[in-house]
């Protein structure tokens, strides 16, 4: 449905909830006046009230209906839906309950009588008489009030009650007034119709805002800001969002509107009038509450605020610190180039955590029981929940620490093989030499070997390393003299520290050997391109010697041994390695064109 039929289904509801309770309204103003209630008498209650009880001294034949006493044995005296008083002591014999109920009778009895009296008080050795139209309504005692040295607070009670009976008798007079009564519902109905404009009219200005919120989104393009980027992007779920945000705007003021016109409306007619007074009083209680709240705040989150300020110039100047000694501007011998950043890190860390520390009892409601009870549920759902990330963090500082790799360095770590570019608390970012980033969870990092090829190494090289197996008929020295010449040929191998082959196993069927070398300095950034050369090289020398890259395997004893026959040892491809040594790598293998044949 869209927002266009959905506005004026709210503001018809609103309009039928308002019609609704304003007659409901009019309906119980209306009652008193009823022929039904004419004789009637107001409902007592039990609940007791904070000053003052009443002995009745008249009595008329008038039925009232059953009291309800309270715990204490406290009767309260109602009329027209006013607590005036409270009976406590025990008078002449008679309990709270029957002084209630005789002052019941002879309140009704003067209220039936002609006039327009009021009540008045007269205070006597050790009582307080109330009397309207000459009629005595009842005696107010020490005993009636639960105040220590009730005998010296008897005038100020006594007045309060006078107070509370005048309003209350006034209020029953005036709901039995037809005049007043149609007055009241013609300002009712007038402030319902003013509610219901106001009402519209938040309506259409939140139709209109919301149009234009979304006219000018839609407007948005991707070559501008980021954020207009980010909004054209999510330009629906932005949309959606604005709606909500300006109807619960709206809402907000339809419901405050709505309250403030129960209130007036209510305070109209005299039958439903303390209704309105005790709403009132309940806002405003609300309110006074909440700026009570907001202003003894105030204090902890200076106090709270000047923590957090205190802890960010603490952590700024420990980042200062640390910077220098990343930048190897400064030297500690506990601190150094690779350990800065964690320490940095974890410094900071534990300076906000002190800070929030310190900082938690100033912060407001962080005595109450829903505080208690979030602090605990987060800490629980950490525990729970928390237990690999930190065994991550763990891991990641400890390779830290441990120094075992460094950002920039080509290392081996299972699979995974290329230049580390990130190490975080978290992962470990590796750049292969496949155009793809990997990135490797600490854990894993820390549980595996890791081979460096870039440790042992100066001036950001690292080591090149490539074997072959090739069978026992081949001289060893020859297969030396192939690699060798194949590590000559590649740009990205250096002369110094020359390369080196080395026989690492003699195997059933085969001898392994294995060329080791450093990359030049101009080499080629990622190591895959230098192995890439060099195993080209590899292919081609051994080619141009006639020597096959193979493995065979034992199937059979042949005709004749399969060994180096005796004679030349050293062929031309194979010449003593002490000359390269002298003469440099490149000058000391002769290449295939220059080699006698045999």
């Amino acid at each position: 449905m869209s927002l266009s039929i959905k506005l004026p289904l709210c503001r018809g509801a609103a309009s039928l909830w308002m019609a609704v309770v304003l007659g409901a309204i009019a309906f119980a103003a209306m009652l008193p006046s009823h022929p039904a209630w004419a004789q009637g008498s107001e409902v007592f209650s039990g609940p007791p009230a904070a000053s003052i009880a009443a002995v009745a001294g008249a009595s008329t034949s008038t039925a009232t209906p059953p009291l309800t006493p309270s715990d204490d044995g406290a009767t309260a005296l109602w009329l027209h839906q006013r607590q005036v008083m409270t009976f406590r002591a025990t008078l002449l014999g008679d309990t709270p309950a029957d002084r209630a109920r005789l002052a019941q009778a002879a309140l009704d009895a003067a209220l039936a009588l002609p006039g327009d009296g009021v009540v008045t008080r007269t205070p006597l050795v050790d009582a307080v008489r109330f009397e309207l139209h000459g009629t005595t309504l009842f005696f107010m005692v020490p005993g009636d009030l639960s105040v220590l040295r009730a005998a010296s607070q008897m005038d100020a009670a006594s007045l309060n009650v006078l107070h509370k009976l005048n309003l209350a008798v006034g209020e029953y007079r005036e709901s039995r007034d037809p005049r007043r009564t149609l007055w009241a519902t013609l300002k009712a109905v007038g402030a319902t119709v003013l509610a219901a404009l106001l009402a519209r009219l938040v309506f259409a200005l939140r139709r209109r805002a919301v149009a234009r919120l979304q006219s000018g989104l839609a407007q948005q393009d991707a070559g501008g800001s980021a954020a207009r980027r980010v909004l054209s992007t999510y330009l629906a779920h932005t949309a959606s969002a604005i709606r909500m945000a300006v109807g619960a705007v709206s809402w907000t003021v339809v419901v405050l509107l709505i309250d403030a016109w129960a209130i007036y409306v209510l305070h109209q007619f005299a039958y439903t009038r303390p209704w309105s007074e005790r709403s009132t009083a309940w806002v405003l209680g609300v309110v006074k509450d909440l700026a009570l709240g907001v202003a003894g705040a105030i204090p902890g989150m200076l106090v709270a605020g000047l923590i957090f300020v205190l802890a960010r110039l603490a952590a700024r100047a420990t980042a200062a610190v640390l910077d220098r000694v990343q930048r190897g501007e400064v030297r500690y011998a506990w601190l150094d180039v690779d350990t800065a950043l964690p320490t940095r890190r974890l410094a900071t860390v534990l300076i906000w955590l002190f800070a929030l520390v310190m900082a938690y009892p100033y912060l407001p409601g962080a005595g109450s029981e829903a505080f208690k009870g979030l602090s605990v549920l987060v800490g629980l759902m950490i525990s729970l929940g928390a237990s690999s990330v930190v065994g991550q963090a763990l891991s990641g500082l400890s390779l830290m620490y441990s120094r075992s790799l460094r950002v920039g360095e080509y290392i081996k770590a299972g699979d995974t093989e290329g230049t580390v570019v990130g190490l975080g608390m978290f992962t470990t970012r590796i750049h292969t030499g496949m155009g793809e980033e990997v990135s490797v969870p600490n854990s894993v990092m820390f549980s595996q070997p890791i081979h460096n090829f870039s440790r042992l190494v100066e001036d950001g090289r690292f080591v090149l390393h490539t074997s072959v197996t090739i069978g026992y008929s081949t001289p060893w020295r020859q297969v030396h003299a192939m690699l060798l010449e194949a590590a000559a040929r590649t740009s990205s191998v250096a002369t110094q520290p020359p390369p080196y082959v080395v026989q690492t196993a003699l195997s059933d069927f085969y001898v392994e050997y294995r060329l080791c070398a450093q990359s030049t300095k101009n080499a080629p950034r990622r190591r895959v391109e230098a192995m890439n050369e060099l195993h080209a090289n590899v292919q081609d020398v051994f080619n141009e010697n006639g020597v096959q890259i193979m493995s065979p395997h034992y199937m059979a004893d042949t005709a004749e041994p399969q060994v180096v026959p005796a004679g030349p040892w050293s062929p031309p491809a194979a010449r003593p390695p002490v000359q390269p040594a002298a003469a440099g790598n490149a000058g000391a293998v002769h290449s295939a064109a220059e080699r006698p044949p045999g």
